[in-house]
């Protein structure tokens, strides 16, 4: 290794403060980089055979608390769930127009180019760029595409 190298350490990975559970399946999550996020967990506890018991006990539920580290909340059954997958559940899944507008523009893409990536008809882009309600789906799918933008550089 020559004495110039530079090494990258990518994106700092999400920190938790403090946590908090709230009514339904609901985290407030404050994070160590100031944000305060309320998460909807229940996507989460759906995904895996782990989290049944949380789904339906409320008791259980209400004593969420951050692990020594702040990388991940646990129960007091000893079940945790990462920050990192926390962090993902509290993006909005919503997108303005004028947010579908700009993430063309980053994109550089035209129309059809949107389209095609995005599997739906042009029409429909040329709609949500005005002011058709976007919905979840290519809301998610565009912010995914700005977020692997975002990490090749």
């Amino acid at each position: 290794m020559v004495s110039n190298d530079i090494v990258g350490t990518g994106v700092p990975l999400p920190r938790i403060e403090r946590v908090e559970a709230l009514n339904g399946r609901s985290l407030r999550v404050a994070w160590q980089s100031g944000e305060v996020h309320d998460v909807d967990v229940m996507p989460a506890l759906l995904s895996h055979r782990l989290f049944v018991e949380l789904r339906s006990n409320d008791e259980l539920f209400a004593t969420a608390t951050k692990d020594e580290y702040g990388d991940a909340v646990v129960w007091s059954d000893g079940t945790e769930l990462a920050a990192t997958w926390l962090y993902e559940l509290a993006e909005p899944a919503e997108l303005t127009n004028d947010e579908f507008r700009s993430a063309m523009e980053s994109l550089h893409m035209s129309l059809d180019g949107m389209a095609a990536r995005l599997g739906i008809a042009r029409r429909l882009v040329a709609d949500y760029r005005k002011n058709r309600p976007i919905p979840r789906t290519v809301a998610l799918a565009t912010r995914h595409l700005m977020e692997r933008q975002r990490h090749s550089g």
